[in-house]
C-alpha cells in the first residue's frame, strides 16, 4: 500500500481498501477497517462513531438485501486540501425497486426500523446511491474532516 504524508507529519494510506461482506463478521472486519482508516486522517472521536455506523447499515444492507458485496475505503483530499474518507458500499443484489421511497425515513421491506440508509445520508456530508432492479446498488458517501 503507498502512503503519503498528511499535514500533521503522519503517513496515511493513499490506495483504496477494499473488504468483501457477506457475514456479519465481515461487518465487523469493514467498520474497523474504516475506523483505523478515518482515525489515521484525523478524524474526531464522535466522527469516527458516525462513520462506524454507517459502514454498519451500509454493509448490513448488502449481508440482508445481496447477501454478497464490497466495502470499499479510500483517503481522500476536498478542494480545500481538507482531508476526507470515501465509502463505496457495492453489490449485485437485487436492487432497490423505488429509490426515493428507500430514503424515506421509516420505510423498511425487511421489517426493521427503516433507519439505514436515511440515517446513513444525515451521518454522512455527502451521499449518492444507484440502484436498478435485477442490477445491484451502489452507496457512495463522503465524510470530511473540516
Amino acid at each position: 500500500m503507498a502512503n503519503d504524508r498528511s499535514e500533521s507529519g503522519m503517513l496515511i494510506p493513499t490506495e483504496e481498501t477494499r473488504v468483501v461482506v457477506s457475514t456479519e463478521a465481515d461487518i465487523i472486519a469493514a467498520r474497523q477497517m474504516a475506523r483505523e482508516l478515518a482515525a489515521d486522517l484525523g478524524f474526531a472521536s464522535a466522527d469516527l462513531t458516525l462513520i462506524s455506523t454507517a459502514i454498519s447499515e451500509l454493509a448490513r444492507n448488502i449481508v440482508r438485501y445481496a447477501m454478497h458485496g464490497e466495502i470499499i475505503l479510500m483517503p481522500i483530499n476536498g478542494k480545500n486540501g481538507c482531508p476526507g474518507i470515501l465509502i463505496i458500499a457495492r453489490d449485485e443484489g437485487p436492487g432497490i425497486p423505488d429509490v426515493s421511497e428507500a430514503m424515506q425515513d421509516g420505510y423498511s421491506t425487511s421489517g426493521s426500523l427503516g433507519l439505514g440508509l436515511p440515517g446513513v445520508k444525515r451521518l454522512m456530508d455527502e451521499f449518492e446511491i444507484k440502484s436498478e432492479p435485477g442490477s445491484g446498488t451502489t452507496v457512495t458517501v463522503k465524510k470530511w474532516t473540516h
